[in-house]
């Protein structure tokens, strides 16, 4: 049994594997070669079927190339997501590193903002954010790395502790190693793994949370290509023109589908190598 579980995971990973690499050739070379721009518009054109000439995917309302579009949302949400979890990494591993090292002051403080910023549902705290930052895409993806931040702070903490309690840390601290050495040495080999499995999990729900925050007006603003955007154009038409959401769903879901198999891949690896 556990031999046919092992087969199947390694074809989903295979197939995430694949997923990824024909999300990114798309989102790079689709507009490189597309006599189309995100925006361009085709009243005579307007609601096109999927494989009309010239236009593989069809066209939305405004007579815009469907694909370019996909093309194009990929990339901002590509560019919101990776922002957001850069950001976070850069904010949370740090302070986690520091709170877990310094434990009188800082571990109290950050410990009880990480506990007061996680009990906020995830779309309700980026909703509040946006609301003082505004919308487009630098601003959700400064939201999404304020919520994200205390994740990977908590993650660090946790490793820093667990490194700091090993017998060799603590003789390299009595023979009077400078903290930044230990650190260098011995934590961040241990903290950057953990981060990098989060960060596959972390990016899906980005994703999906830039999706839903354009859907409410509250992420991108029109005529930016977005996976949100263009599912929220596509509800007037799910009838007559159900191409228009039922390509972005799908490209988000497989996107997302993506991201968590290859955390759970990077996860396994590094399980393995500590085993």
């Amino acid at each position: 049994m556990a031999y046919f579980e092992w087969r199947a995971a390694r074809r989903r990973r295979r197939f995430a594997g694949v997923v990824l690499v024909l999300l990114i050739c798309f989102a790079v070379f689709t507009p490189l070669i597309s006599p189309y721009t995100s925006t361009e518009q085709n009243i005579a054109m307007r609601l096109s079927a999927p494989g009309t000439e010239g236009h593989v995917f069809g066209t939305d309302e405004f007579g815009r190339d469907v694909a370019t579009r996909m093309a194009f949302g990929t990339r901002s949400a590509a560019l919101t997501a990776g922002g957001g979890v850069l950001l976070a990494l850069f904010i949370g591993i740090p302070l986690g590193i520091a709170a877990g090292l310094e434990r009188r002051v800082l571990d109290p403080v950050l410990s009880l903002v990480i506990d007061a910023l996680l009990s906020f549902p995830g779309v309700l705290l980026a909703i509040a954010l946006l609301a003082v930052l505004g919308t487009g895409t630098a601003q959700v993806s400064l939201a999404l790395g304020i919520m994200f931040a205390p994740l990977y702070a908590r993650t660090a903490r946790s490793e820093t502790l667990a490194v700091s309690a090993e017998p060799f840390v603590t003789v390299s601290k009595g023979l009077g190693s400078h903290p930044l050495y230990t650190v260098w040495l011995h934590v961040l080999p241990n903290v950057l793994p953990q981060a990098l499995v989060l960060s596959a999990s972390v990016a899906a729900v980005s994703i999906t949370i830039e999706a839903a925050l354009s859907f409410l007006g509250l992420g991108l603003a029109p005529p930016a290509a977005s996976w949100g955007l263009m599912l929220r154009d596509a509800r007037n038409y799910l009838g007559t023109a159900p191409w228009l959401a039922l390509l972005p769903g799908i490209q988000l879901g497989l996107s997302v589908f993506a991201l968590n198999t290859l955390g759970d891949a990077l996860a396994e690896r590094f399980l393995h190598s500590h085993q």
